[in-house]
């Protein structure tokens, strides 16, 4: 599943390719990618797409004037040099995408037929050429969108039981439940929002703390370094996206990991095997070595003592 640092650096390359763009039309081919009806994606024709941004791993994108405004109502002006949130706070109407786990947001130059069976959604730029697609690879139709008024949004369950966002300001991990495991509260984005499997394992593999720590076992240095470790690890991700990424982007992303999908592979700090824990959908990677004091963990499904 995309996550913060992916889900951001897809934003800002979209955002700065497509802000100010009129639109032409917009389908949902996948019939169960849409959850809002009122309005309709019908809607967009003639409208101006005002921004595209990021709330956790969450793309929001506006949309005003077109058949979004009121009857009678001025297309609101958009000034495309203004910042992200500026743009967006002037929409009529926000689309919300979740990308879950398969999906990916790609601005192409040629059109979809109505026919791929990859396409969930489609957003045609009134240039006559491009196209902001949703497309989401194997056989489950999971990714959705909402496309929600500004009244709606405010009250959208999903996006109100968010928790703070991991990037650019972490929040303080006394919040963290003190009950949950380190990795299962950073990955619970009613906690905190953004971070996912892969960068969890590489933000606790960086700060050297067992990922099945309980959070409320922390003392006052390891929370200080714990978000210190947040911020460093996501900005510097981000950092090398924008020196290497561009669109076109590929659909998978060269993900800069050092223990996440490295099991079996010796740890960058000390040497030792990175170590793995086999959950049902998920692999948790951790350096014993480097984590839990050289003593590994038991790979064993319902083990007690791997509850999240």
């Amino acid at each position: 599943m995309p996550e913060l640092p992916e889900v951001e650096i897809t934003a800002r390359l979209l955002d700065g390719a497509l802000r100010g763009a009129g639109v032409e039309g917009a389908f949902a081919p996948g019939l169960a990618t849409m959850q809002t009806f009122d309005p309709p994606l019908s809607a967009l024709e003639g409208a101006t797409l005002t921004g595209i941004g990021r709330r956790g791993k969450l793309f929001v994108v506006g949309f005003a004037g077109g058949g979004l405004a009121a009857a009678g109502a001025a297309a609101r002006a958009v000034d495309p040099d203004a910042a992200v949130g500026e743009r967006l706070a002037v929409a009529d109407a926000t689309l919300v995408v979740h990308l879950m786990s398969a999906g990916r947001l790609q601005l192409w130059d040629a059109r979809a037929s109505m026919k791929d069976r990859s396409s969930r959604l489609l957003v045609r730029i009134a240039d006559g050429e491009r196209e902001l697609r949703l497309r989401e690879f194997g056989k489950k139709h999971a990714a959705w969108g909402r496309l929600l008024r500004p009244d709606a949004l405010a009250e959208d369950p999903t996006l109100t039981t968010l928790g703070p966002e991991a990037w650019p300001d972490p929040p303080d991990p006394a919040i963290l439940p003190p009950r949950r495991t380190l990795r299962g509260a950073l990955r619970d984005q009613r906690v905190i929002a953004g971070i996912g499997r892969s960068w969890v394992d590489e933000i606790l593999w960086e700060a050297q703390l067992a990922p099945l720590r309980r959070c409320g076992d922390l003392d006052d240095d390891e929370r200080t370094r714990l978000r210190e470790t947040i911020r460093v690890v996501l900005d510097r991700t981000l950092a090398e996206y924008a020196e290497k990424l561009s669109l076109p982007l590929p659909d998978k992303l060269p993900l800069p990991l050092q223990v996440h999908r490295r099991v079996g592979e010796p740890c960058p700090r000390c040497g030792d095997e990175i170590l793995r824990v086999s959950y049902e959908s998920d692999e948790m990677a951790y350096c014993a070595t480097c984590q839990t004091g050289g003593k590994p963990y038991k790979d064993r499904r319902f083990s007690r003592l791997l509850i999240d």
